[in-house]
């Protein structure tokens, strides 16, 4: 058995976890909790590294001091598609965040020299207009950078002095071959970015190295190795599904709501690039087989709005409320990209149904309980296309993350698919990055099945079952 620590970077907040993990053991304690708040300058939307990077230091000292003995290692996991640009080892300015409206301007460079459809044949991504390629496409400081590091990697970077890519993560920039896992050369000339900017490629489970003397002395350690994870919180939190069939669905399901199966090789079709279905890399040389879906971001930033204006019932007591709504709600399309920045979202749920000849939820109550019903009708149809398109028959679909503490959204999803929906584990990211690291460590053996078969040993999910009457969504 062995002590380690996974940093774990969300859009919205971040923290670091002490994990135990052993042949028969998986066990977590959360030892630091922080915000990730933006900044915003005159040149627009960025993430604060210097205060994450802080937190993160500040946790990992709470995390070696709670040990029982010394961890095994520490690893950083994180959202996708943002990045910094490095020269001569000097970060060139805070990372860029991917709601900053600029952030779409490469999209159009891009596609005039690689049409989207060629495009999705080399990368196997879903169109999104802040990919990495994109962005990257319209960052003037590319020009001036030698080496482009993703979130966790600028992380680790900074813990131990080693700037390299990890794959699951480097999937999403839209720049490595969906069928070799290598960057596509070719591509990167095509769109006239620099090479030197994309560096040695490791996978999950790799050892980077020792962190700094000087950290190791602020951590209180003597030493303490970081390795990579899969360093996508969506790669690790897939980990974290106990997924034992080919017939089951997931849904990765906190700010973003990630809906789709794991297949052993990309799916390149027509129809799957019309439909918006990306192929990111997991560990193992999986794929994960996808579809971004507006997740929880619409119910927080929703009550960050009522807070804004005075006061508001707790998340609790607007979900029992939601419940309790009996009335037809309106079903808006959660992926209108009106609902992408932040800001007014009931103004702006006002404005889509006006639009579309709807009424309008009534109150706060039924503008809960409408953001949940559309976002469960949103998976549901997720689910169906996933199968569609993959040739999977679908019969369970599994919930994890924030999401699978959201009864209500849970059954709506159950209802939706007319499938059993098993919410949990909650803590699917931190589970499958302490296991990675475990596996690196030899504390744990086998293959990704023999890690969730640990997953569903420790961590019992709840089962939700579709009820009479309710309707099914169609792909």
């Amino acid at each position: 058995m062995v002590h380690v620590a996974a940093v774990d970077l969300g859009a919205s907040s971040g923290r670091v976890v002490l994990g135990e993990v052993g042949p028969d053991r998986l066990r977590l304690q959360q030892v630091a909790r922080f915000p990730n708040d933006p900044v915003r300058t005159d040149d627009g939307l960025h993430w604060d590294l210097e205060a994450l990077y802080a937190a993160a230091l500040d946790g990992l000292r709470a995390a070696a001091a709670a040990s029982p003995g010394p961890l095994a290692s520490a690893a950083v996991d994180s959202w996708a598609v943002d990045y910094g640009l490095l020269r001569h080892g000097e970060l060139l300015g805070q990372p860029f965040h991917y709601r900053d409206e600029a952030r779409a301007a490469g999209v159009e460079v891009v596609h005039a020299t690689v049409p989207h459809a060629e495009l999705y044949g080399r990368n196997g991504l879903q169109f999104l207009p802040f990919n990495t390629v994109y962005q990257l496409a319209a960052d003037p400081l590319v020009e001036k950078a030698d080496q482009m590091l993703l979130v966790p990697d600028l992380v680790a970077w900074r813990l131990t002095g080693v700037g390299v890519n990890e794959r699951t993560n480097a999937s999403t920039t839209g720049l490595l071959d969906v069928r070799t896992r290598q960057w596509d050369r070719d591509l990167i000339d095509r769109l006239g970015l620099p090479q030197e900017l994309f560096g040695e490629l490791v996978d999950a489970g790799a050892t980077l190295g020792p962190v700094r003397p000087e950290i190791a002395s602020r951590l209180g350690v003597s030493r303490l190795v970081v390795n990579a994870v899969a360093t996508h919180d969506t790669a690790s939190a897939v980990v974290g599904v106990p997924l034992f069939s080919d017939r089951a669905a997931y849904i990765s399901c906190g700010t973003w709501g990630l809906v789709g199966v794991e297949l052993d090789g990309p799916v390149l079709t027509d129809a799957a690039r019309e439909a918006n279905f990306t192929n990111e890399g997991g560990v193992d040389g999986r794929v994960r087989f996808l579809t971004n879906v507006m997740g929880l971001w619409l119910l927080s930033e929703t009550i960050r709005g009522w807070e804004r204006a005075g006061g508001t019932p707790s998340l609790e007591a607007l979900l029992a409320e939601a419940a309790d709504v009996t009335g037809p709600v309106p079903v808006f399309d959660v992926q209108d990209p009106r609902f992408l920045p932040p800001g007014d979202m009931p103004a702006r749920i006002a404005a889509w149904c006006a639009e579309h000849d709807v009424l309008p939820p009534a109150d706060r109550a039924a503008t809960v309980r409408s953001i949940l019903e559309s976002l469960a009708a949103a998976f549901a149809t997720s689910v169906a296309r996933a199968a569609e398109l993959s040739g999977r028959s679908v019969d369970v679909v599994h919930v994890v993350g924030g999401g699978a503490l959201n009864a209500l959204l849970c059954q709506l999803t159950a209802d939706r698919c007319g499938l059993p929906v098993l919410a949990g584990p909650v803590e699917a990211t931190a589970l499958g990055n302490v296991l990675v690291q475990g596996r690196s460590a030899g504390a744990v053996t086998g293959d990704l099945e023999a890690l969730r078969r640990l997953v569903a040993t420790t961590h019992q999910p709840r089962r939700f079952t579709p009820r009479p009457g309710s309707a099914r969504v169609s792909p």
